[in-house]
């Protein structure tokens, strides 16, 4: 596997073809989950080719926004499987990468460690000092779509996810639930008692 090259070829793809609307996921979302991914890695004693297979996911993971908001992973892993050949991935694993991928679609469903990885990767800044701002990425990008149409719409959803979602890891677990629970109780106090418009 040419994971070197085949990083360069996906950020730079990614960096010119992403639509510019998308303020969340974006080439800055994926070098994010890239480093959470490489510590949570790191602490859960992951190396080796299990260790390319998954950075690899994370670099495609998000790749199909190129194309389409929805359903977007079955996008990426056909991206995945006509690009990766190029650089010496043979058809098994790329079929574990599309796995990969395909544990990242909300409501995440990870069958092993590494699809556990990929997944508190994915949403780590539920837990860390830049969750509000990261949020507010996604907030824009979502006010773009007209998924939701105000603040309160927004920290509705968000209780709404936070309190669905958990973390796999027992490393994911330790470092970022506390303060995940911190941020449920500050966002709910943000919702206003104005029933939510329809």
């Amino acid at each position: 596997m040419e994971f070197k090259q085949a990083k360069k070829f996906i950020l730079n793809k990614l960096k010119n073809e992403l639509p510019h609307s998308l303020t969340y996921h974006s080439t800055k979302h994926i070098k994010d989950v890239y480093r959470s991914a490489q510590k949570l890695a790191k602490l859960e004693r992951v190396k080796g080719e299990d260790l390319t297979i998954l950075l690899t996911a994370v670099l495609f993971h998000d790749s199909g926004f190129i194309w389409q908001l929805y359903q977007h992973e079955i996008v990426s892993c056909e991206i995945a499987n006509k690009h990766l050949p190029d650089f010496g991935y043979n058809p098994e694993q790329i079929e574990r990468i599309c796995h990969l991928i395909m544990a990242t679609k909300i409501p995440q469903d990870p069958h092993n460690l590494l699809e556990e990885i990929i997944c508190d990767s994915d949403l780590d800044y539920l837990g860390r000092d830049d969750f509000f701002e990261i949020g507010n990425e996604l907030y824009k990008e979502l006010c773009t779509f007209d998924v939701v149409n105000n603040e309160n719409e927004w920290n509705r959803m968000q209780v709404r996810f936070l309190e669905n979602h958990h973390y796999f890891t027992a490393s994911a677990k330790q470092l970022r639930k506390d303060k995940k629970d911190e941020y449920i109780a500050m966002v709910k106090r943000r919702i206003n008692d104005q029933p939510a418009l329809s």
